[in-house]
């Protein structure tokens, strides 16, 4: 069966693995959830991830999740531009997640990037997800 949004069952993935401290999540590979985990790994919400090789060419990401004195470093991370209902930004109107604590993460013509990359490089896109 094929899955309609696959960055979305990723981040619950991660949501439920902090949830359960966790502290290695997996999900199936794909290039589009790699250039999220890229931008949740530069911005130091995850450890980091690698992708695992597996029989019958699949693929599998291991997600290290990162936690601070016991606690996640995430508290929250929501799916924002759903495939019913796509919410794409221009780059003045990027918003800014609990006052600039957190991060959207925006996929735009330059890549997979987080706001604050996106502003500095001058580009709106679609708003995939924040991240606080």
């Amino acid at each position: 069966m094929s899955m309609t949004d696959p960055i979305s069952d990723m981040l619950t993935r991660i949501r439920n693995g902090l949830q359960a401290r966790k502290s290695v999540v997996a999900s199936p590979a794909s290039k589009s959830r790699q250039r999220v985990l890229d931008v949740l790994e530069r911005e130091g919400f995850i450890r980091g991830y690698s992708r695992l090789e597996q029989d019958g060419n699949k693929a599998e990401l291991s997600i290290e999740l990162k936690y601070h004195e016991g606690e996640p470093v995430i508290r929250t991370i929501t799916r924002v531009s759903k495939p019913g209902r796509r919410v794409y930004s221009a780059v003045s109107d990027l918003p800014r997640v609990h006052n600039g604590l957190g991060i959207s993460i925006v996929s735009t013509p330059k890549g997979v990037l987080s706001d604050a990359e996106a502003r500095e490089g001058n580009v709106g896109g679609e708003i995939l997800c924040t991240v606080f």
